[in-house]
């Protein structure tokens, strides 16, 4: 058979499968590891070269996910791009991942360069959810997924964040504690800053818990250490509950700068899981959400949305109390 005249449908009859499957093959999708290595074969004995500009014309995808993150160094966000990643690589897809610093102008702004790049869909790890937000979403012709946040009239997979605060403000109370440092983060952040902390204020007020100051902080180590340093100068709450294990650490590196102790002085409780706060003493009480599962469920649900599947708006997320060893019983 003379090279010029091999076509794909060629190729197809010789390997013996469909030829969709070559299709896949030459845009990147997905082939089992036997037929890809028996496609290979054929195209290389042949030097079989496909057509690029009919190529590009007839593929509908690129098998490209963009993946907008609000940063990298986060344990929680980490741990769900590599299960969003993983999930994607085994259906055939790669990932973009561009990270915005928490910076809502360059989130906005990635999302639209992920899209005249022709990915196949976008998912947002968002810190926020604005109008902004949601009429650049309506605009584009490619499914748009949001994680951690909830976009109204979209597609989100949320944490079951109100919960897990109610749940953490009544294990306070049950554990008798009176005087209470809520440090939370700014309203921006629609989970974090706001059900999470409504969720921990609801069940305290609900226990008859009126000793609760609030505190705002940012998500940086950095920052959280030089807030609570300076109301450690003055106050000494019985105990400090956290938005995440990260603003955790940083109290009680705090407290134990101040010589003090977790929890025979200051009871600790935050939120995230991270394996670093079951390594020091004593372990932190915290609330882990299942991140991996979260990932797992984004890159179905963006398979399912290229497919033109029917999916559920809001997806929810539970979560575990660890009590660890950082809350003292007074």
């Amino acid at each position: 058979m003379e090279n010029k005249k091999l076509t794909m449908n060629d190729i197809a009859k010789m390997a013996g499968v469909a030829k969709s499957t070559v299709s896949r093959y030459f845009n990147g999708g997905y082939v089992k590891e036997e037929t890809r290595e028996k496609l290979k074969k054929i195209i290389d004995e042949y030097h079989y070269e496909p057509n690029a500009v009919a190529q590009s014309l007839k593929a509908k995808r690129t098998h490209t996910i963009g993946i907008v993150a609000p940063c990298l160094d986060s344990i929680t966000s980490s741990r769900m791009l590599m299960a969003i990643d993983e999930y994607l690589k085994n259906k055939g897809y790669t990932t973009i991942i561009m990270n915005t610093n928490h910076n809502e102008i360059r989130e906005l702004a990635s999302i639209e360069h992920l899209w005249r790049m022709n990915v196949d869909g976008i998912i947002l790890l968002a810190t926020a959810v604005t109008m902004t937000h949601q009429q650049l979403a309506s605009q584009l012709d490619i499914p748009i997924l949001v994680v951690a946040q909830l976009m109204k009239g979209g597609i989100s997979i949320i944490y079951d964040d109100y919960h897990a605060g109610y749940d953490v403000g009544s294990y306070a109370a049950q554990m008798n504690h009176q005087h209470i440092l809520y440090m939370g983060v700014g309203h921006k952040d629609e989970a974090v800053g706001v059900q999470r902390k409504k969720g921990v204020l609801d069940a305290l007020k609900d226990h008859q818990r009126e000793h609760v100051v609030v505190k705002e902080t940012s998500f940086s180590f950095r920052d959280s250490r030089k807030i609570i340093k300076e109301y450690l100068q003055k106050h000494t709450p019985s105990l400090i509950i956290c938005a995440t294990d990260n603003i955790a650490l940083a109290c009680y590196k705090e407290i134990m700068e101040k010589g003090l102790k977790v929890p025979e002085d200051i009871s600790l409780i935050g939120f995230g899981g991270y394996e670093v706060s079951s390594l020091i003493t004593p372990s932190l009480c915290t609330i882990r959400y299942d991140n991996e599962l979260a990932g797992q469920m984004a890159g179905k649900t963006m398979m399912q949305l290229i497919e033109k599947e029917p999916v559920a708006q809001t997806q929810l997320i539970g979560y575990e109390l660890i009590k660890g060893g950082s809350v003292k019983r007074l």
